[in-house]
């Protein structure tokens, strides 16, 4: 169990690099969008991301 948690760590910092490292002109303005957005709307946005994450572990678990 310890080893998959790494290896799910590691895959999110190989996605979450992926869009600065291929467009960080882009990456960093829509970096710049969301840090405008109110907080509510970014813990909503952060809700769903969850919420589909748990979905695509159930599907595929």
């Amino acid at each position: 169990m310890g080893s998959e948690l790494w290896v799910a760590l590691a895959l999110v910092c190989v996605i979450e690099g992926f869009l600065p490292f291929v467009s960080p002109r882009s990456y960093r303005s829509t970096v710049e969008q969301l840090g405008k957005l109110p907080d509510q709307s970014l813990r909503v946005f952060g809700l769903g991301l969850m919420l589909f994450g748990v979905a695509l572990l159930y599907l595929f678990h």
